[in-house]
């Protein structure tokens, strides 16, 4: 019996509630959800990458129990389309927050479909209570010394006070 394997890219810098949010409606799609850090050339993160990976283990273990899903989570370099298909995923989850996703997400749908015509795009819908979470906005409070316990978990919270 073949499994579903999910992929879900992304900077997690930091991980939010949101990103939180997407994983969680995912792993009810798939039977394992990768969790993939993308490394950005060209960005400065706030957190390191083993930072990031650590957090993301330690935020997704309760989901995964929860939902009777594996998560793995992994960091890539290069192209997301080939990291997917290395782990052997047919599914990339894509989380949208508003119109502005939406429009961006279409673009990389047909140029991924163009690369990697068997993975397919799965859009999960941010729900409500965390539709306004940027990682990036979340990152700039944090720079400025602003309280971001609304929109990253303790342990996260935890990490960008040290």
């Amino acid at each position: 019996m073949s499994r579903l394997v999910g992929f879900y890219p992304g900077s997690f810098d930091p991980v939010t509630n949101g990103h939180l949010d997407v994983i969680e409606r995912a792993c009810k799609l798939v039977d394992v959800l990768y969790v993939a850090v993308g490394a950005h050339h060209r960005k400065l993160p706030l957190l390191s990458d083993p930072d990031r990976l650590r957090l993301l283990k330690e935020t997704t273990v309760a989901i995964g129990e929860r939902t009777n899903t594996e998560i793995h989570i992994v960091d890539f370099d290069g192209l997301m389309v080939h990291a997917a298909r290395d782990v052997g995923a047919t599914l990339i989850i894509r989380g949208l927050r508003d119109t502005t996703d939406y429009n961006y997400e279409m673009q990389m749908v047909g140029m991924n479909a163009q690369m990697e015509p068997d993975l397919q795009t799965v859009f999960v819908p941010s729900s409500p209570h965390v539709r306004h979470i940027s990682a990036t906005l979340v990152r700039q409070i944090a720079e400025m010394g602003g309280d971001v316990s609304a929109f990253v978990p303790a342990l996260v919270l935890k990490a960008l006070k040290t």
